[in-house]
Parts: structure tokens; sequence; C-alpha cells
């Protein structure tokens, strides 16, 4: 039986020709293949039509997905409709009025303007000002959403990079978190890879709808979350109208060592393996350039055991950027060390 964890890895779709003229009358006139109304994928014709399926929807909304670049940060974000409006991340487009670089699919660029956001749910919203026609996709209804959906996340990993259209990846929604006092949706939960950059960017379910923005980007691949999309049409107005409010959300995680940075590794753990085996590791960050590699099983930090995926995200996150960590890692039937500095993690 085929993996749903293995199925997202391994369709990531990167870059093919669109056209920036959608026909978006055929948005919701996608027939859902079968196979997504099962667990996982039971055989090769149930990858092959969601693979085929995929590939439709990407081709209808990778072209309104966007790169941000605003001040020194980047990251990514979704236009969604013709007058040029793009939903991002609170955390990506900062306080209103600021000169913001509009990265286009096909990589032309366009000027914006940052307008409001909520950083109690790292919501935010920006406009493009120059004149134009640009594709846009809608924003759909998180409330209808159910644990186990598949979804469709598209992002600009580790920024724009040029002759490279947005990135693919399928996964699936494993929790809707929910305000205790207001009873409304605050996050999305999902198995999607994101890394930084990827902040901002859509999550679209499979009739290709905006369903969330990624927001936060967690230690482990299960831990990454999404704003889901109906805060955004609650809050239009005062999205559109340029006002800031909440507290802001990551002032309120846990850094007393380095208060507004977080330790970046530069790996994801595989969240199906049993022990701390990582899936990716990201050549340019930290681990990458020390040599670690895919499929080495972490042993310990700092003399520490590694037993499970939790202990090395509470680990992880104890330390703070320029320190020096030592890691065990076991390879094949070898165990290897190495002394790495971590650097500082981009929330983008």
């Amino acid at each position: 039986m085929f993996h749903a964890r293995r199925l997202g890895i391994a369709l990531l779709v990167v870059a093919f020709g669109f056209s920036a003229k959608l026909a978006r009358a055929d948005f919701n006139s996608l027939t859902l293949p079968r196979a997504f109304q099962k667990t996982v994928p039971e055989g090769v014709k149930d990858l092959q039509d969601i693979q085929q399926h995929v590939a439709k929807l990407a081709e209808r909304v990778i072209p309104a997905t966007v790169g941000l670049r605003i001040g020194g940060s980047s990251g990514s974000g979704v236009i969604i409709d013709k007058e040029g409006h793009v939903l991002t991340a609170g955390h990506v487009s900062g306080k209103p009025d600021q000169d913001v670089q509009i990265i286009l699919y096909d990589g032309k660029k366009v000027k914006g303007k940052t307008l409001g956001g909520n950083r109690g749910i790292d919501s935010g919203m920006l406009k493009i000002t120059d004149k134009g026609e640009y594709p846009f996709v809608d924003m759909g209804t998180s409330s209808d959403l159910q644990k186990g959906n598949w979804c469709l996340a598209i992002g600009h990993p580790n920024g724009y990079q040029t002759g490279r259209a947005p990135v693919v990846r399928l996964g699936r929604i494993l929790e809707i978190g929910t305000d205790k006092k207001t009873g409304q949706q605050s996050f999305l939960r999902t198995d999607c890879a994101l890394v930084g950059g990827d902040s901002g960017g859509p999550l679209f379910d499979m009739h290709g709808k905006v369903i969330g923005i990624h927001s936060r980007i967690g230690l482990i691949m299960t831990a990454n979350i999404h704003v889901p999309v109906d805060t955004y049409s609650e809050t239009w107005d005062k999205l559109a109208g340029g006002e800031i409010w909440g507290e802001a959300l990551f002032a309120k995680k846990a850094a007393p060592k380095n208060p507004g940075s977080e330790p970046y590794l530069g790996v994801k753990v595989d969240p199906d393996a049993k022990d701390c085996k990582l899936l990716f590791v990201n050549p340019e960050s930290p681990a990458g350039k020390a040599g670690l590699r895919a499929d080495d099983i972490l042993v310990s930090i700092d003399g520490t055991k590694i037993a499970t995926q939790a202990d090395f995200a509470r680990l992880l996150s104890a330390r703070r950027p320029n320190d020096l960590i030592a890691l065990e890692v076991r390879r094949g039937a070898n165990l290897l060390n190495y002394k790495i500095t971590l650097s500082k993690r981009d929330p983008g």
C-alpha cells in the first residue's frame, strides 16, 4: 500500500508553461478522482489520477501566486481579485503603506503597497499599485474543511528564484484549531512541506480555491501552520483599510535566550519514521553545509539522546542562533559526529 506522506513529497510541481488568462469558469468543474476520497492511495492508478488532477489544478492557480520583497525581507502571497489585492501573512506584510516589489509567476516585477493586518492571527494584505490585468483566484471557505482533506501548498521556498515558477506541494489537513473564547477558527495545521520564503503563500483545496495562508513553519513537517481564509473575509474592510490590530503572534513565542529569533538547523524530520530520521536537508543550511543527508538518523544533541521527533524539536528550540551543537548521527551502520553552528531562523 502507498503512503500519503510519500506521495506528498513525490508530487512537487516546480515549473511549466502557463497562460495568464485563466479559464476561471473551470475551477469548480474539476471533478475529483475517487483517490481523494481514500485514506491513502491504493495503487498506481490512484497515484496517476492524483498526479493528473494536481497538474491541472497547478496550471490554474500558480499564475496567481506571487513572490514578495518588502525592505530586506521576502515572502509569498496570492492575488485574489481583479483589483489586485494580495493575501499574505501578517508578519510578511508588516506595517501599512510600505513599498512592495511583487514578483509574478513569470518573473515580471510590479509595485505594490502594504495594507492592514491582524497580528493576533497573522493575517495580512497588500495591493498591486501598477495598473494592469493580473491573474487571480477565488477565496474558498475554511469553515467547511475537515481533518484529512487534501490540500495544495504553493510558495517560493527560500525566496523567489529567477527562472523558477512557484513550487507546489501536496498534503493533508491534520488539525483545525478553534479559539476557545470566540469559537472561530484560529489555525490550520498540515503536513505540506514548507521552508522559509513560503510564508504568506496560499493553501488551496482540490477545487483551486484559497483556504489558508502559510504562517508558521514548524521544526517538523507535521507542524506547519496556516491562517484560515475565513478570517480574511470576515475582516476584509479592516485589512483593506490599512488597519493593524491584535497582539503580535510571534511575540508570544518563547525564546528566552534571544527574544525575536529562533535557531535554524535546516532539516525536516520524517513524520512517519519511528526514530528521528531526516526527510530533507536544505543544502544551504548549517546542516547541509556540515554534510548531513536525507535518511540520516539523529541520535543525540550535545549528548542528550533523541528518542522521538518531539525530543528533537524540544532540544533544538532550547538553543539559540550561533550556538555550537554536537550532533550524533547514524548513517547506515556508522555513527557520525558533527559540530554545527546554528544560524538565525527566518520566520518568512
